[in-house]
């Protein structure tokens, strides 16, 4: 598929099917509290250090991969930069989405 097919794709997808856009967008500021209702303390990560995105990427890509986590009820994800640059299962993480779990990033 090419990638104006794939966008084509996505853009129906989203515009005409059930469901709704996962949001995994937490920044800087909303981390830390996300991160303690996951439950990892704060002290196992540096606010705003490399440390604290690693946490949250960790939480999000256990998200992701869940079973649940599928594109049967979720059409879209909307993503934080930190994690549009980073990996998920070895493969860039808005490839995986679409590619693995039929997702929009």
């Amino acid at each position: 598929m090419t990638e104006t097919q794939a966008f084509q794709v996505q853009m129906e997808k989203v515009k005409n099917a059930d469901g709704f856009i996962a949001a995994l967008d937490q920044s800087g500021g909303s981390t830390p509290k996300a991160l303690r209702l996951y439950g990892i303390p704060d002290e196992d990560y540096t606010v705003g250090e490399t440390s604290m995105f690693d946490a949250v990427h960790q939480m999000r890509a256990r998200i992701i991969t869940s079973k649940c986590f599928n594109g049967d009820r979720i059409l879209g994800a909307i993503l934080f930069e930190n994690t549009m640059d980073r990996e998920t299962e070895n493969k860039p993480t808005a490839a995986f989405l679409w590619e693995e779990k039929g997702i929009v990033p």
